[in-house]
């Protein structure tokens, strides 16, 4: 099933019109008829749009059937040091932790986290900078 099929079969099982749809979103009523057909493909945050007027997780709009996807399991690596951090022995698990806390973390800690992780990626940036020393 593709995008579009998914988008029309969930506005009518929700009994929503396009105009519904528009009113919720803020997209045009020709436009989400455009999307519905096929003639345009939408952009991640169209999708997210629309995945909020039909009350529905965004992954959902790529599923073929109700369930979510298992995550992988990252603890069951079929090959041994292959060289990747985090896919065996004790390294395995500490991803898996992380992996099932971030799940529960609120939206603002995740931002706080991204954040931090992108400041120590890049500590060059947000240093105060040094001033020459001037001549006298």
């Amino acid at each position: 099933m593709d995008i579009a099929e998914k988008l029309r079969l969930l506005r009518e099982q929700k009994n929503l019109s396009q105009g519904d749809v528009e009113k919720r979103t803020g997209l045009l009523r020709c436009y989400i008829s455009r999307v519905e057909n096929g003639h345009t493909v939408p952009a991640i945050e169209t999708l997210e749009k629309l995945a909020r007027a039909f009350e529905v997780p965004l992954y959902q709009l790529f599923l073929d059937g109700d369930n979510p996807p298992k995550p992988p399991n990252f603890l069951k690596h079929t090959k041994k040091n292959d060289g990747m951090w985090g896919t065996s022995g004790k390294d395995a698990k500490m991803v898996d932790m992380f992996r099932r806390l971030l799940s529960r973390t609120s939206e603002q800690d995740l931002k706080i986290l991204l954040f931090t992780a992108q400041r120590m990626a890049n500590p060059g940036r947000g240093k105060p900078r040094r001033l020459a020393p001037q001549k006298r």
